[in-house]
């Protein structure tokens, strides 16, 4: 059991490890960000569920764990929308918008640790969804390509999903209690669209899926339908 207890926290380390490879990669054009930012995901969900597996959660866990999405997350995708934003446009001061990423991914961070309302849904789109709609643009169809990958739209996307980290809506917490269809109707119907969505697409889908999976959790708020 002495071992096992420290799985956890050695996923979180690996969860760290690839935010680090992925902000070298950026500087050596040798591979896509988000492949780190995907194996990241991976670690952090793994993580707690290793942590609730084998009953270990510990204070320090949620802290460092805090501090590897920081890294993975938030500065990791801030950096690469920097880049993209540098070489579509010849004004030196507008790739420094990328920032807010990193700044409101922070705010977001801090205040999930502090707030207990966040169990069974989470307050603004967590951090682990925005990494993953930035890290997946370039793999949008090419015909996507042409306007999202404009200046303008490049800042939109930065500050309008900067703002979405600490926005106060409720959003859908893709956690099983248990496996029955009346509690977990809007994750079962979330991930089977996303599956299927992915099938179709590959890692182009990613996108429209972290804007269905806010659609859906939003929709459900709207018609009554709870987010637990």
């Amino acid at each position: 059991m002495s071992v096992l207890r420290h799985i956890p926290n050695a996923l979180t380390c690996a969860n760290l490890v690839c935010g680090c490879l992925g902000i070298i990669s950026l500087f050596t054009n040798k591979l896509e960000p988000a492949y780190f930012i995907w194996a990241a995901c991976l670690f952090d969900f793994f993580d707690g569920f290793a942590a609730r597996l084998f009953k270990v959660s510990s204070p320090i866990g949620k802290e460092l764990d805090s501090l590897a999405d920081m890294v993975s997350f938030g500065v990791l995708p801030a950096i690469a929308m920097y880049s993209w934003i540098g070489t579509s446009t010849t004004k030196q001061y507008l790739p420094f918008v990328a920032i807010f990423i990193a700044v409101f991914s922070a705010l977001r961070l801090a205040k999930f640790n502090i707030d207990e309302n966040q169990s069974d849904s989470f307050i603004g789109v967590p951090t682990p969804a925005n990494a993953l709609f930035i890290s997946a643009l370039p793999f949008l169809p090419e015909a996507l390509h042409g306007w999202v990958f404009l200046p303008a739209s490049l800042i939109a996307i930065t500050l309008v999903f900067s703002l979405l980290l600490v926005a106060p809506l409720k959003l859908l917490a893709l956690k099983f209690k248990n496996f029955g269809w009346a509690d977990n109707q809007l994750r079962f119907t979330f991930l089977a669209i996303s599956v299927l969505l992915l099938a179709l697409f590959q890692a182009g889908a990613i996108p429209f899926i972290i804007l269905f999976y806010i659609g859906i959790s939003l929709g459900s708020r709207l018609i009554g339908v709870e987010t637990k």
